[in-house]
């Protein structure tokens, strides 16, 4: 039976190892083809603002882009220097970008949620991340369930940050870890011993927070299973509240840092599948659930509890318990939300300091969306966080939900989905395949498929 079945995810891996979207948005960012104007812009956040502050909060995403050397794995947006100087002068930028939004709101906004992404947000010295908070949030109020998370580099975060981040509001920490394998490490560029993130963990947690992440990557260059369960082993010890177990994205074309290794550095296929599902079936009897694309909890978690309600949501800050109709996102390359529109910021940090300082909102790019992208949308969300969706409501259906079951029909054939008259439910062993199946309900996508390298693969 077992060569059965190996035999059987071979045939299917082949099949469906295709380039496609991770799904932070629909539609996806390359598809953004109806750019609303600065002033269109500012009335979309205005009357998601009005219909949302007092009911819900806002979201703050803040991107920090600095980190002192290139991990060459990284897809973010990077700005590579050793000269910690640079970070005040960002800062007043972003508060300066934070002033621009509250022109448009018409009375003091409720923080829900702040993320800090990066780069390296802890490449920031703990006093000025303390201004930068301090700044947003002597202008706001926060919620009193509101969360903050950081991402966290484990050589560059001091016992200090943690301190600092806690006492105004930290509770939640993402590490990135990727692989224990030194030479994975050194061939991606990112060297950290077991014994520093094991300090910064246990720090952390004598300090208080009370969520941390770990970020794992599989599929990285000289990555073999033997790395997978040694990396994984040593999670264990350290027992993180979430893991997030991704899929490494090759694509040199866009961050050309991933050149220097070669495509015959890469596990392939099913060599990379087999990474993924040791991992998994590790995690799994370690007492973690899927709880959505990628993502891994304790039960006793707030995550896992949002999976099993009904209330787990995805955004472009990852997966949340909870969340906001307005995020908007703050720095060089952050994306907003306003629910009926996205935008993004212009992506150097020289632009970004011209428009600021010049009291125009940065964004460069952005997309406004129609009633059938809602639709499609809220779809795709919940075959992403609740691994089904229906649409027996008139407000669920349109047409192009038909056209995503014919595309569909194959995986119902094997044995991915089950489809029945106004719902869909992803199988366990069609849960490895999500993106391909939300892929299905891309008319966007299908509509103009790509003639050049966009996506990574799915696999």
């Amino acid at each position: 039976m077992p060569k059965t079945i190996h035999k059987m995810n071979s045939e299917l891996i082949k099949k469906y190892n295709v380039p496609g979207p991770r799904y932070t948005s629909y539609p996806t960012v390359p598809y953004w083809d109806n750019l609303p104007s600065v002033e269109q812009w500012k009335i979309e956040v205005r009357d998601c603002f009005i219909n949302t502050n007092n009911k819900d909060g806002i979201s703050l995403y803040i991107h920090l882009p600095y980190c002192e050397s290139l991990c060459t794995y990284c897809g973010c947006n990077t700005r590579i220097t050793v000269n910690h100087n640079v970070e005040k002068t960002y800062i007043y930028s972003l508060l300066k970008e934070w002033e621009l939004y509250l022109e448009i709101f018409d009375e003091v906004p409720k923080i829900k949620e702040i993320h800090l992404g990066g780069g390296t947000p802890t490449f920031f010295s703990a006093e000025n991340l303390k201004m930068l908070i301090d700044g947003i949030l002597s202008t706001s109020v926060a919620t009193k369930d509101a969360e903050f998370s950081f991402e966290a580099h484990p050589n560059s975060t001091t016992d200090l940050h943690l301190q600092t981040l806690y006492d105004i509001g930290f509770r939640r920490m993402s590490l990135g870890i990727q692989d224990f394998d030194p030479l994975v490490q050194n061939i991606v560029n990112r060297i950290q011993s077991f014994e520093t993130v094991e300090k910064v963990t246990l720090q952390s947690r004598k300090i208080g927070f009370t969520s941390i992440n770990f970020d794992l990557i599989y599929g990285l260059p000289l990555q073999k299973k033997s790395s997978v369960v040694d990396t994984i082993n040593k999670v264990m010890l350290l027992n993180p509240d979430r893991i997030a177990f991704y899929s490494y994205a090759h694509v040199p074309w866009i961050k050309p840092g991933q050149r220097k290794f070669t495509e015959k550095d890469l596990p392939k296929d099913e060599e990379k599948r087999q990474l993924y599902e040791t991992g998994r079936s590790m995690l799994e009897e370690s007492g973690y659930e899927e709880i959505g694309m990628d993502h891994f909890s304790r039960k006793a978690d707030s995550l896992f509890t949002s999976s099993q309600n009904g209330t787990l949501h995805r955004n472009f800050m990852g997966y949340t318990h909870s969340y906001t109709k307005l995020m908007i996102g703050l720095g060089v390359s952050s994306i907003s939300d306003s629910w009926n529109a996205y935008t993004q910021n212009v992506k150097t940090v020289e632009e970004y300091y011209k428009l600021v300082n010049s009291g125009i909102l940065p964004i460069f790019r952005g997309h406004i969306l129609n009633e059938e992208d809602l639709i499609l949308r809220r779809h795709i969300l919940n075959i992403i966080c609740k691994f089904s969706t229906s649409w027996h409501n008139k407000s669920e259906q349109c047409e192009k939900i038909y056209n995503s079951l014919e595309r569909l029909s194959e995986m119902a054939k094997d044995e991915l989905v089950i489809i029945n008259p106004f719902h869909l439910q992803i199988t366990e062993k069609g849960k490895p395949f999500i993106r391909n199946i939300c892929m299905a309900f891309d008319v966007r996508l299908w509509k103009n498929v790509p003639k050049t390298e966009i996506f990574s693969k799915v696999i």
